[in-house]
C-alpha cells in the first residue's frame, strides 16, 4: 500500500484506490465535484514526488511542472506528501534593499534573502506586515544569484498595505514573504512558439519577468508585449522595453494609451484591443494576461476566439484590496 502524508498525518491508500477516494474515506476535508477529471475541483499538489502522468491530464504545462494533479484521477505509484489548497503558508523573512519610485504612483521594491529563494519568473507571493495584514504581489525579475525579488507596487486609494510600503518601508527593514504561488510563468519548451503578453498598470511586473526569462532562454518565436494605461505618466520602463526590442528582432513592444492625449510612439486604445487588432491569428501561441480582472476575462475569450488553446492562456487578474 502507498502512504499519503497530509499536514503531518499519514493515511494508507489501498490498491486501485484514487487519492480522492482514500482521503474521503479518511474523512479529510477536500473539495471535489465530478470525480471524472473534468471540473478540476480536486486539484492538489505533491510537494515531494512527481504525480502519475494520467493524474495531470488536462492541466497546464506550468501546473504540471509544479506537481499539481487531480486527486480523482491519481492512482499513486509511490508514497506522496500532499499539500491541500487551504494549508497555511510558510513565510520567510527578507530584507528591503531598494525602494524607489518607478513613476508617480508605482514603487520599485526589492527584497533580498540570506538563502536561495526558488521561484519562476511571473509567479506571485504574499507580503505580510508585522500586524498580519497581507497582500499579493507579482515577482518582476528572474531568479538572481543575489537571491532578490523585485516588485512593482502601485499606490491604491486608501490602500492600507500599499500606503505602508510607499510611505513607511525603508532600506534595511525586514518583511515576511510567502512561498511563491501561481502558474503564470514561462517554460522553455516550444521555443519557436509565439508569445503574446498583455498587461495594464503594474501588470507589467510579471510580464517583465516572463519576457526576461524567455529572452534569456533564447526564445526564437515572435514575442509581443502590449502594456497599457490611460495616461503616459502611469506607464514605466518604456525606454528599457524599447531597448530590448532594438536588441532582439523577435521582440515587439507596444505601449498603449486609452486617454485623449496620445503622443507619437504610442498606440491609441486599450492594450488588449490594440493587441487583438494587431494579431489576426493566435493559433499555437502562448498568451499571458496580467491586470484588471475585467481586461483579463475579456481577453481570454478574445484570444480563444482567435485560435489560442485555453491550455496556453495564462492569467493573473489583479484584484483591488485596501
Amino acid at each position: 500500500m502507498v502512504k499519503l502524508t497530509v499536514d503531518d498525518k499519514t493515511y494508507q491508500c489501498q490498491p486501485d484506490e484514487t487519492v480522492l477516494e482514500a482521503l474521503l474515506r479518511e474523512e479529510v476535508a477536500i473539495s471535489y465535484a465530478c470525480k471524472k477529471g473534468t471540473c478540476h475541483s480536486c486539484m492538489l499538489r505533491s510537494s515531494d514526488t512527481m504525480p502519475p502522468l494520467a493524474a495531470q491530464s488536462g492541466l497546464k504545462d506550468t501546473q504540471k511542472k509544479l506537481h499539481y494533479f487531480l486527486a480523482c484521477q491519481c492512482l499513486p505509484e509511490q508514497d506522496m506528501t500532499i499539500k491541500l489548497p487551504d494549508q497555511s503558508e510558510f513565510y520567510t523573512d527578507g530584507t528591503v534593499t531598494r525602494c524607489e519610485p518607478l513613476n508617480r504612483n508605482t514603487l520599485l521594491l526589492v527584497i533580498a534573502f540570506k538563502d536561495a529563494f526558488e521561484f519562476n519568473a511571473g509567479q506571485f507571493v504574499n507580503l505580510q506586515r508585522p500586524d498580519g495584514l497581507t497582500r499579493s504581489y507579482s515577482i518582476a525579475n528572474i531568479p538572481q544569484q543575489d537571491n532578490t525579488l523585485e516588485f512593482h507596487v502601485r499606490r491604491m486609494d486608501n490602500g492600507l498595505f500599499s500606503s505602508w510600503l510607499h510611505d513607511e518601508i525603508k532600506v534595511g527593514d525586514t518583511i515576511a514573504v510567502s512561498e511563491p504561488r501561481g502558474h503564470c510563468f514561462y517554460l522553455p519548451e516550444r521555443g519557436g512558439q509565439g508569445l503574446l503578453l498583455i498587461g495594464t498598470g503594474t501588470g507589467l511586473a510579471p510580464l517583465a519577468g516572463i519576457l526576461t526569462d524567455a529572452l534569456s532562454h533564447g526564445h526564437t518565436g515572435p514575442i509581443y508585449l502590449f502594456h497599457g494605461s490611460r495616461e503616459r505618466e502611469d506607464l514605466y520602463r518604456i525606454d528599457e522595453m524599447r531597448q530590448l526590442a532594438a536588441d532582439h528582432p523577435n521582440f515587439h513592444y507596444v505601449p498603449c494609451l486609452s486617454g485623449p492625449d496620445v503622443p507619437d510612439g504610442f498606440s491609441r486604445g486599450r492594450a488588449n484591443e490594440v493587441a487583438m487588432s494587431t494579431l489576426a491569428d493566435l493559433k499555437d501561441w502562448r498568451v499571458f494576461l496580467c491586470g484588471h480582472p475585467d481586461m483579463v476575462n475579456q481577453t481570454k475569450k478574445m484570444a480563444f476566439l482567435k485560435g489560442a488553446s485555453m491550455k496556453d492562456i495564462y492569467a493573473d487578474a489583479f484584484f483591488l484590496a485596501i
